[in-house]
């Protein structure tokens, strides 16, 4: 959109012609002549981005039914309005729902806000369901989005900054942190890399998280995405920095640690002793997901010894006759796993759990019983799988499962010196990976004896007011 001028003239036709010429002559754009205290007006807007009824009822019948010589910002019933006399100003507002009074003799034109209201409505998130708890998720508005987490948060030093990011879309980004409890270091690292955005188009938080991350090659992700307000106030809490993407029902959290991503609300909602027990679990389960194909094949490969003379007999039994070596048999089932995945995705809901059951069950016994992989393969991908989806984030346990190849080419090769190489590279990793400048397994590393206590369990709340007997 190619713009000759940026400022207004007082000629009313001049600046009209100057919008249309902006927009192309978009057939949504509409125009309205009006006649305000014998000086002739006209409205502008986008057909498709407002509410006429609101346009005709705070809008036209005041103008046109006002009898004093008032200003007209003084006689619309618009909660709010801007003046401006710069032509991007206007294009841009006109682009976000509002319609534009222009005035002849007037270098300056009236911004009234009058955005359809069409969006969809509060309702449960589907990715993230907690037993205990609020059932409320954020949705594509981001004004919606301010007033959950403002709902909760009723406290003055909430601040909002607002950014328009993207050439061609202008996508509204809005930030939100407390002033009185957040970490200044990596808030002025994020201000900055939002700031050095510079793209033509920018539609989803996944798309601004690749821009600002630490390291967009790591698995690992380095803001935490949540559909949940109970979730994010619960960062925004702890001196952390909430980021709204217009258009988007996700949110991103940073900084944020390699634990954040196996905390649920439900530990919050339940009993110290019941939330730290699930969330040792779910960490175990990361584990697990790495490692249990990998120990499976360098059992079978090099370390038999390490196993029950029962328990070795009947996988010797079992794998005597498999055509395959373990290691194509374990990543021939993981790509498999991923391909059922992804199938009861993109289905509709009906048909992806016919598919999920009836498609693993048979696909399963089919391969046992053609005699191409063991049934003790198939019991360790199947856990491997439940392990990674144990994780309350969908990004770290599907991370956690593309970790799972490298770590089986170790094992297939060095046996259990290859899984612990495997796992040495992938610590190190981790320890060197930061999230706006924060250490990514802190408070293991570099350690905080105070913070352990929320990481790997729950800690207990305590009521200061009560005195202990």
């Amino acid at each position: 959109m190619m713009i000759s001028t940026k400022k207004l003239s007082k000629t009313m036709e001049e600046n009209v012609e100057t919008v249309k010429s902006a927009f192309h002559e978009t057939a949504d754009l509409k125009e309205r002549s009006l006649l305000y205290n014998q000086t002739s007006c006209k409205l502008i807007y986008i057909d498709s981005l407002v509410d006429k009824k609101l346009i005709e009822r705070n809008v036209i019948e005041p103008l046109l039914d006002c009898k004093t010589e008032a200003p007209p910002e003084l006689v619309v019933k618009n909660a709010e309005y801007k003046k401006s006399a710069d032509l991007e100003v206007t294009l841009k507002s006109l682009l976000e729902g509002s319609c534009a009074l222009f005035t002849e003799g007037e270098n300056t034109v009236l911004l009234l806000p009058a955005a359809a209201g069409e969006d969809r409505a509060i309702q449960e998130p589907e990715n993230e369901h907690i037993i205990k708890g609020a059932h409320d998720g954020f949705s594509e508005n981001v004004n919606k989005n301010i007033f959950l987490l403002r709902r909760r948060v009723k406290n003055p030093s909430l601040r909002v900054k607002t950014f328009s990011l993207g050439s061609n879309t202008n996508t509204n980004v809005s930030l939100l942190y407390i002033d009185d409890l957040v970490d200044r270091g990596p808030l002025d690292v994020l201000l900055k890399r939002i700031e050095a955005v510079d793209v033509q188009e920018l539609q989803s938080a996944g798309e601004l998280e690749e821009l600002i991350e630490d390291n967009s090659y790591s698995l690992f992700p380095q803001m935490l995405s949540t559909e949940r307000p109970d979730r994010a106030v619960s960062y925004l809490l702890e001196g952390k920095s909430v980021l709204i993407v217009d258009g988007t029902p996700h949110v991103l959290i940073s900084p944020i640690t390699f634990f954040s991503f196996y905390q649920s609300p439900d530990d919050y909602n339940s009993r110290w002793v019941v939330g730290s027990f699930f969330r040792l679990i779910r960490i175990f389960s990361f584990l697990m997901a790495l490692s249990l194909p990998a120990i499976y094949i360098a059992v079978v490969s090099f370390h038999s010894e390490v196993l029950p003379l029962g328990i070795l007999y009947a996988i010797r039994v079992q794998i005597e006759y498999i055509p395959l070596p373990p290691l194509v048999e374990a990543i021939t089932m993981q790509l498999v796993l991923e391909l059922l995945k992804e199938a009861a995705i993109r289905l509709p809901s009906p048909i992806a759990q016919t598919i999920g059951i009836v498609g693993g069950l048979v696909i399963g016994t089919a391969v046992v019983e053609a005699g191409f992989v063991s049934n003790t393969m198939i019991v360790v991908i199947a856990l491997t799988a439940i392990a990674s989806f144990v994780a309350p984030v969908n990004q770290m346990g599907t991370g956690a499962r593309i970790m799972t190849f490298p770590i089986i080419l170790a094992a297939n090769f060095f046996g259990f010196l290859g899984i612990v190489l495997a796992l040495t590279v992938l610590l190190i990793h981790l320890c060197k990976l930061e999230s706006f400048g924060k250490p990514y397994l802190e408070p293991v590393a570099p350690i905080h004896i105070k913070g352990i206590k929320d990481s790997f369990i729950k800690a207990k709340k305590k009521n200061n007011a009560l005195k202990q007997t």
